[in-house]
């Protein structure tokens, strides 16, 4: 298990639930592989003030454009006109490729970090901007979820071909790796959950669904300064993502408080966080995922209570569950040396337990339902 390992390394102290698959049971993840990208072990890594590249553009999945920020060693091309004999399943280990999902407000640059480290481990590994936020596309009228689904569905297939797809999420991303793992048509080795809201979340959370202030927004008879959203966003983005506002890096900060410019924004944000709240009472059907999970529940989480994972946990057996008091509802902000560090021991043994053909997909049933 994970925590396990992290407690034998001298990391901070990690709880585990009874019952929990323990680490000496569970397959040593491959060798990362010796590329250009590679500077030595995590540890050292996170040491060494090594450049690391980040690579940037733009694709389109699901009928949504998006930014796509890619890490770790570049694909491999087959020269054109060659032909390689194919490998049988048996001989096949394909290396693990980290899909990366952020939570609601969020976007692919939450992952920086993360995809620093997994970079200098030698994984590769990608982030994207969920449609509705970053750089991505807008969501469409109706239900959220569905058109998630869709968009995360066609991320997963294309990165299949280059690996053995580990999706891990955060907040409304936790969300979304948990739905693509009830889908068993999806080529997925592995899903990681990370603080998924609608299973035990916060009085905060349960209050933004009776959303006041949007009401509000429409109510009062003078606008509310700008200046006065910026400063109370400024205050409040760093106590609701990190462990220790203290420790806040001021760029992940302004990201967010970008999002509320004013107060009829913040109406807006809110009003949209209402309708998705009210969609994760319906979100999840636990029962259908038999691929490998970990679920990580944060201490320190002011969004949504430890409690979740604990539960998630115990709905889905099999999983494995990580619990970190020292963690606040982003621990790819607050600990991403310690995140990757998870995320690449569980990459690593969930391609071990899945055999290659052991999640097949046909396109048609993988895409179902696209809207538009």
């Amino acid at each position: 298990m994970i925590a396990s390992r992290r407690e034998a390394s001298g990391s901070p102290a990690a709880a585990e639930v009874p019952g929990t698959p323990d680490a000496s049971d569970a397959p040593e993840p491959p060798e990362p592989p010796d590329t250009a990208a590679r500077t030595g072990d995590p540890g050292a890594g996170h040491d060494q003030d090594v450049d690391v590249e980040i690579r940037s553009g733009y694709r389109r999945f699901g009928g949504f454009s998006t930014r796509v920020l890619e890490a770790g060693p570049r694909p491999v091309e087959r020269p054109a006109g060659r032909r390689f004999r194919r490998r049988s399943d048996e001989r096949r280990r394909p290396a693990p490729r980290l899909v990366l999902l952020h939570g609601y407000c969020d976007s692919a640059d939450t992952w920086r970090p993360v995809l620093t480290e997994l970079a200098r481990a030698g994984v590769a590994a990608i982030a994207v901007d969920l449609p509705g936020s970053g750089e991505a596309s807008a969501l469409r009228s109706g239900a959220m979820l569905p058109q998630l689904d869709v968009f995360t569905a066609a991320v997963v297939q294309d990165q299949s071909a280059l690996g053995g797809v580990v999706l891990a999420g955060n907040s409304l991303g936790g969300t979304m790796a948990l739905r693509a793992a009830q889908n068993p048509s999806l080529p997925l080795s592995g899903v990681a959950s990370i603080a998924a809201p609608g299973l035990s979340d916060s009085w905060l959370v349960r209050g933004v669904a009776r959303n006041p202030l949007a009401r509000l927004a429409t109510s009062l008879p003078v606008p509310v300064p700008r200046f006065l959203v910026r400063g109370i966003a400024e205050q409040v983005v760093p106590r609701l993502l990190y462990a220790d506002s203290k420790q806040a890096a001021a760029e992940h900060v302004a990201r967010f408080v970008e999002l509320f410019p004013d107060f009829k924004a913040t109406g807006e944000r809110l009003e949209q966080a209402t309708r998705l709240i009210a969609e994760l009472d319906d979100a999840y059907e636990l029962e259908r995922i038999t691929l490998p999970l970990l679920v990580v529940a944060c201490g320190r989480d002011r969004l949504v209570n430890a409690d979740a994972g604990h539960r998630l946990h115990s709905l889905v057996p099999h999983s494995r569950l990580l619990v970190r008091e020292d963690w606040g509802h982003c621990p790819q902000l607050d600990d991403p040396h310690g995140l990757t560090e998870a995320l690449h021991y569980f990459a690593g043994s969930a391609l071990a337990e899945r055999p290659p053909s052991g999640r097949r997909n046909t396109r048609a049933g993988l895409l179902s339902g696209a809207v538009g």
